[in-house]
Protein backbone atom coordinates (compact mmCIF):
# COMPACT_ATOMS: atom_id res chain seq x y z
CA UNK A 1 0.00 0.00 0.00
CA UNK A 2 0.83 3.79 -0.80
CA UNK A 3 0.92 5.41 2.58
CA UNK A 4 1.56 9.46 3.02
CA UNK A 5 3.29 9.81 6.36
CA UNK A 6 2.19 11.82 9.44
CA UNK A 7 -1.68 11.12 8.76
CA UNK A 8 -3.55 11.25 12.48
CA UNK A 9 -7.33 11.58 13.34
CA UNK A 10 -8.17 14.82 14.75
CA UNK A 11 -11.13 15.61 16.96
CA UNK A 12 -14.38 17.99 16.65
CA UNK A 13 -17.06 18.74 18.12
CA UNK A 14 -20.02 20.35 16.08
CA UNK A 15 -24.07 20.28 16.64
CA UNK A 16 -26.79 18.42 14.78
CA UNK A 17 -30.29 20.59 15.27
CA UNK A 18 -28.05 22.22 17.80
CA UNK A 19 -27.15 18.30 19.61
CA UNK A 20 -23.38 17.81 20.07
CA UNK A 21 -21.90 15.11 17.96
CA UNK A 22 -18.11 14.84 18.30
CA UNK A 23 -15.90 12.97 15.57
CA UNK A 24 -12.65 11.77 14.32
CA UNK A 25 -11.07 13.26 10.59
CA UNK A 26 -8.04 12.60 9.21
CA UNK A 27 -6.67 12.54 5.93
CA UNK A 28 -7.62 13.51 2.04
CA UNK A 29 -9.25 11.82 -0.99
CA UNK A 30 -12.35 9.93 -1.36
CA UNK A 31 -14.47 9.95 1.73
CA UNK A 32 -14.77 6.59 4.16
CA UNK A 33 -17.32 7.19 7.13
CA UNK A 34 -16.33 4.80 9.68
CA UNK A 35 -19.45 3.70 12.04
CA UNK A 36 -18.00 2.18 15.63
CA UNK A 37 -19.37 -0.62 17.22
CA UNK A 38 -21.97 -1.15 20.27
CA UNK A 39 -20.42 0.45 23.29
CA UNK A 40 -17.74 1.88 21.92
CA UNK A 41 -16.75 4.91 20.85
CA UNK A 42 -14.65 6.15 17.52
CA UNK A 43 -11.84 6.34 19.59
CA UNK A 44 -11.52 2.74 20.29
CA UNK A 45 -10.25 2.75 16.53
CA UNK A 46 -7.59 5.00 16.81
CA UNK A 47 -4.99 2.92 16.18
CA UNK A 48 -6.88 1.02 12.81
CA UNK A 49 -8.29 4.41 11.25
CA UNK A 50 -4.94 6.78 10.37
CA UNK A 51 -4.00 3.53 8.31
CA UNK A 52 -6.89 3.68 6.12
CA UNK A 53 -6.52 7.66 5.62
CA UNK A 54 -2.82 7.30 5.36
CA UNK A 55 -3.20 4.99 1.92
CA UNK A 56 -5.32 8.77 0.45
CA UNK A 57 -8.89 8.09 1.71
CA UNK A 58 -10.38 10.92 3.74
CA UNK A 59 -11.29 9.08 7.05
CA UNK A 60 -14.58 10.49 8.88
CA UNK A 61 -15.20 8.83 11.86
CA UNK A 62 -17.95 9.80 14.84
CA UNK A 63 -19.74 8.92 17.89
CA UNK A 64 -23.00 7.62 17.38
CA UNK A 65 -25.83 9.49 19.12
CA UNK A 66 -25.65 8.42 22.86
CA UNK A 67 -22.50 7.19 22.49
CA UNK A 68 -19.19 8.77 23.48
CA UNK A 69 -19.77 12.82 23.59
CA UNK A 70 -22.05 12.60 21.05
CA UNK A 71 -25.85 13.54 22.59
CA UNK A 72 -28.45 11.18 22.23
CA UNK A 73 -31.13 11.19 19.90
CA UNK A 74 -34.47 13.20 20.60
CA UNK A 75 -36.55 10.83 18.17
CA UNK A 76 -36.83 7.00 19.09
CA UNK A 77 -33.59 5.21 19.15
CA UNK A 78 -34.18 3.28 15.39
CA UNK A 79 -32.60 2.29 12.34
CA UNK A 80 -34.68 5.19 10.61
CA UNK A 81 -33.46 7.23 13.05
CA UNK A 82 -29.86 6.53 13.04
CA UNK A 83 -29.54 7.05 9.54
CA UNK A 84 -30.98 10.18 9.19
CA UNK A 85 -29.03 11.27 11.95
CA UNK A 86 -26.05 9.65 9.29
CA UNK A 87 -27.08 11.67 6.53
CA UNK A 88 -27.18 14.80 8.75
CA UNK A 89 -23.74 14.79 9.49
CA UNK A 90 -22.75 13.80 5.42
CA UNK A 91 -24.71 17.15 4.72
CA UNK A 92 -22.75 18.99 7.79
CA UNK A 93 -19.61 17.99 6.33
CA UNK A 94 -20.37 19.50 2.99
CA UNK A 95 -20.10 15.83 1.87
CA UNK A 96 -22.46 15.39 -1.16
CA UNK A 97 -21.02 13.01 -3.10
CA UNK A 98 -21.59 9.11 -2.63
CA UNK A 99 -19.23 8.23 0.47
CA UNK A 100 -17.91 4.42 1.54
CA UNK A 101 -19.32 3.33 4.77
CA UNK A 102 -17.12 0.95 6.28
CA UNK A 103 -18.93 -0.50 10.14
CA UNK A 104 -18.30 -2.72 12.68
CA UNK A 105 -20.61 -4.86 14.62
CA UNK A 106 -23.64 -2.64 15.37
CA UNK A 107 -22.30 -0.02 13.11
CA UNK A 108 -22.84 -2.33 10.31
CA UNK A 109 -26.02 -2.55 10.75
CA UNK A 110 -26.12 1.56 10.58
CA UNK A 111 -24.23 1.65 7.66
CA UNK A 112 -26.62 -1.01 6.16
CA UNK A 113 -29.58 0.77 7.30
CA UNK A 114 -27.79 3.93 5.74
CA UNK A 115 -27.22 2.68 2.38
CA UNK A 116 -30.76 0.85 1.95
CA UNK A 117 -32.41 4.46 2.93
CA UNK A 118 -30.12 6.49 0.89
CA UNK A 119 -28.72 4.77 -1.36
CA UNK A 120 -27.47 7.86 -3.77
CA UNK A 121 -25.60 8.97 -0.73
CA UNK A 122 -23.72 5.90 -0.37
CA UNK A 123 -20.76 4.25 -2.57
CA UNK A 124 -20.02 0.87 -1.08
CA UNK A 125 -20.09 -1.06 2.16
CA UNK A 126 -17.45 -3.00 4.07
CA UNK A 127 -19.38 -4.30 6.88
CA UNK A 128 -17.06 -6.29 9.73
CA UNK A 129 -18.55 -8.72 11.94
CA UNK A 130 -21.24 -6.92 11.67
CA UNK A 131 -24.95 -7.65 12.74
CA UNK A 132 -28.02 -7.50 10.44
CA UNK A 133 -28.15 -11.31 9.60
CA UNK A 134 -30.74 -12.44 12.17
CA UNK A 135 -29.98 -15.77 12.56
CA UNK A 136 -27.93 -16.90 16.06
CA UNK A 137 -28.34 -20.56 15.05
CA UNK A 138 -29.53 -23.19 12.05
CA UNK A 139 -30.67 -26.71 13.34
CA UNK A 140 -33.56 -29.35 12.70
CA UNK A 141 -36.22 -27.30 13.73
CA UNK A 142 -35.08 -24.06 11.07
CA UNK A 143 -33.51 -21.22 12.02
CA UNK A 144 -33.33 -19.64 15.16
CA UNK A 145 -33.53 -15.60 15.49
CA UNK A 146 -30.79 -13.61 17.54
CA UNK A 147 -33.74 -12.00 19.21
CA UNK A 148 -34.27 -15.17 20.99
CA UNK A 149 -30.28 -15.69 22.10
CA UNK A 150 -30.56 -15.35 25.95
CA UNK A 151 -28.65 -12.32 27.47
CA UNK A 152 -27.00 -14.15 29.61
CA UNK A 153 -25.55 -16.05 26.63
CA UNK A 154 -24.37 -12.99 25.21
CA UNK A 155 -22.85 -11.99 28.71
CA UNK A 156 -20.44 -15.13 29.13
CA UNK A 157 -19.26 -15.17 25.72
CA UNK A 158 -18.34 -11.34 25.28
CA UNK A 159 -15.42 -11.76 27.98
CA UNK A 160 -13.89 -14.62 26.56
CA UNK A 161 -13.07 -12.58 23.48
CA UNK A 162 -10.20 -10.98 25.53
CA UNK A 163 -8.85 -14.70 27.13
CA UNK A 164 -6.62 -14.37 24.14
CA UNK A 165 -3.11 -12.87 25.03
CA UNK A 166 -3.02 -10.17 21.34
CA UNK A 167 -6.43 -8.84 22.87
CA UNK A 168 -5.83 -8.12 26.47
CA UNK A 169 -3.65 -5.15 25.18
CA UNK A 170 -7.01 -3.73 24.17
CA UNK A 171 -9.29 -4.56 26.76
CA UNK A 172 -8.63 -0.94 28.73
CA UNK A 173 -9.49 0.51 25.64
CA UNK A 174 -12.58 -1.62 25.47
CA UNK A 175 -13.42 -1.09 29.31
CA UNK A 176 -12.97 2.66 29.44
CA UNK A 177 -15.47 3.44 26.26
CA UNK A 178 -18.21 0.92 27.88
CA UNK A 179 -18.02 1.43 31.20
CA UNK A 180 -17.61 5.26 30.11
CA UNK A 181 -20.93 5.02 27.95
CA UNK A 182 -22.84 3.16 30.57
CA UNK A 183 -22.19 5.80 33.37
CA UNK A 184 -23.10 8.82 30.62
CA UNK A 185 -25.74 7.26 28.60
CA UNK A 186 -27.28 3.77 30.13
CA UNK A 187 -30.38 4.17 28.10
CA UNK A 188 -29.01 4.51 24.96
CA UNK A 189 -26.78 1.67 25.59
CA UNK A 190 -29.84 -0.43 26.73
CA UNK A 191 -31.60 0.91 23.16
CA UNK A 192 -28.82 0.60 21.07
CA UNK A 193 -28.24 -3.69 22.42
CA UNK A 194 -31.96 -4.15 21.80
CA UNK A 195 -32.13 -2.92 18.28
CA UNK A 196 -29.16 -4.94 17.53
CA UNK A 197 -30.74 -8.32 19.08
CA UNK A 198 -33.80 -7.80 17.03
CA UNK A 199 -31.87 -6.30 13.74
CA UNK A 200 -32.44 -8.49 10.57
CA UNK A 201 -31.95 -6.53 7.54
CA UNK A 202 -30.89 -9.39 4.93
CA UNK A 203 -33.98 -7.86 2.56
CA UNK A 204 -32.55 -4.65 2.75
CA UNK A 205 -28.87 -6.24 2.03
CA UNK A 206 -30.32 -8.05 -1.16
CA UNK A 207 -32.63 -4.88 -2.01
CA UNK A 208 -28.89 -3.33 -2.46
CA UNK A 209 -26.63 -5.64 -4.08
CA UNK A 210 -29.61 -6.06 -6.58
CA UNK A 211 -29.47 -2.61 -7.01
CA UNK A 212 -25.51 -3.01 -7.59
CA UNK A 213 -24.13 -1.81 -4.30
CA UNK A 214 -20.97 -3.06 -4.06
CA UNK A 215 -20.36 -4.86 -0.41
CA UNK A 216 -17.98 -6.82 1.21
CA UNK A 217 -18.42 -8.81 4.49
CA UNK A 218 -15.48 -9.27 6.92
CA UNK A 219 -15.75 -11.90 9.78
CA UNK A 220 -13.75 -13.33 12.56
CA UNK A 221 -13.31 -16.90 12.52
CA UNK A 222 -13.28 -16.84 16.61
CA UNK A 223 -16.39 -14.30 17.04
CA UNK A 224 -18.33 -15.53 19.82
CA UNK A 225 -20.90 -12.24 19.43
CA UNK A 226 -21.58 -12.31 16.36
CA UNK A 227 -22.34 -16.28 14.85
CA UNK A 228 -21.21 -17.79 12.15
CA UNK A 229 -25.12 -18.01 10.89
CA UNK A 230 -25.70 -14.64 10.90
CA UNK A 231 -22.40 -13.97 9.10
CA UNK A 232 -23.28 -17.03 6.36
CA UNK A 233 -26.83 -15.41 6.01
CA UNK A 234 -25.53 -11.79 5.81
CA UNK A 235 -23.66 -13.22 2.99
CA UNK A 236 -26.49 -14.78 1.14
CA UNK A 237 -28.43 -11.87 1.13
CA UNK A 238 -25.71 -9.63 -0.50
CA UNK A 239 -25.22 -11.93 -2.80
CA UNK A 240 -20.97 -12.14 -1.60
CA UNK A 241 -19.07 -14.69 -0.51
CA UNK A 242 -17.61 -13.14 2.46
CA UNK A 243 -13.99 -12.84 3.88
CA UNK A 244 -12.99 -14.96 7.01
CA UNK A 245 -10.05 -13.81 8.88
CA UNK A 246 -8.78 -16.94 10.53
CA UNK A 247 -7.91 -16.77 14.29
CA UNK A 248 -10.08 -13.58 14.79
CA UNK A 249 -12.79 -12.51 17.45
CA UNK A 250 -15.10 -10.41 17.08
CA UNK A 251 -12.81 -7.23 18.06
CA UNK A 252 -10.03 -8.23 15.85
CA UNK A 253 -9.32 -4.89 13.97
CA UNK A 254 -8.90 -3.19 17.47
CA UNK A 255 -6.10 -5.67 18.42
CA UNK A 256 -4.73 -6.37 14.92
CA UNK A 257 -4.87 -2.37 13.11
CA UNK A 258 -2.57 -3.20 10.50
CA UNK A 259 -4.28 -5.68 9.21
CA UNK A 260 -7.64 -4.17 9.48
CA UNK A 261 -6.32 -1.03 7.79
CA UNK A 262 -4.76 -3.58 4.79
CA UNK A 263 -7.93 -5.61 4.36
CA UNK A 264 -10.35 -2.21 4.05
CA UNK A 265 -8.41 -0.51 2.03
CA UNK A 266 -8.39 -3.18 -0.65
CA UNK A 267 -11.89 -3.83 -0.19
CA UNK A 268 -12.87 -0.61 -0.80
CA UNK A 269 -9.82 -0.89 -4.18
CA UNK A 270 -11.51 -3.59 -5.40
CA UNK A 271 -15.47 -1.79 -5.27
CA UNK A 272 -13.86 0.93 -6.95
CA UNK A 273 -13.09 -1.34 -9.93
CA UNK A 274 -16.01 -2.94 -9.67
CA UNK A 275 -18.03 0.11 -9.84
CA UNK A 276 -16.02 1.31 -12.73
CA UNK A 277 -16.14 -1.88 -14.55
CA UNK A 278 -20.00 -1.06 -14.07
CA UNK A 279 -20.69 2.57 -15.30
CA UNK A 280 -17.51 2.24 -18.04
CA UNK A 281 -15.64 4.80 -16.60
CA UNK A 282 -12.04 4.44 -15.87
CA UNK A 283 -11.25 3.94 -11.66
CA UNK A 284 -7.64 6.02 -11.20
CA UNK A 285 -7.88 7.95 -7.89
CA UNK A 286 -6.99 6.98 -4.42
CA UNK A 287 -8.39 3.75 -4.57
CA UNK A 288 -6.66 2.35 -7.14
CA UNK A 289 -3.49 3.83 -5.80
CA UNK A 290 -3.28 2.31 -2.38
CA UNK A 291 -3.41 -1.59 -4.11
CA UNK A 292 0.16 -0.28 -5.25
Amino acid sequence: MVRHPDVRLRWHRTTLDGRTVLYGDAGEGPAVLFLHGWGLTARSYAQALPLIAATGHRVIAPALPGFGRSDPLEDTYSFDSLSTWVLDLLDMLDLHEPVAIVGHSFGGAVATATAWRHPDRVRSLVLVNSIGGSVWKTGRRGERSLADRPLWDWGLRLPSEFRRRDYRRVLPVVLRDLLGNAVSNPRALRHAADLARGADLREELATLAAGGMPVSILWGSEDNVVPEATFLAMCDAAGAPGDIIEDAGHSWLLADPENFGELVTNSLAVQRTLAARTTGSTPGGADEQATA
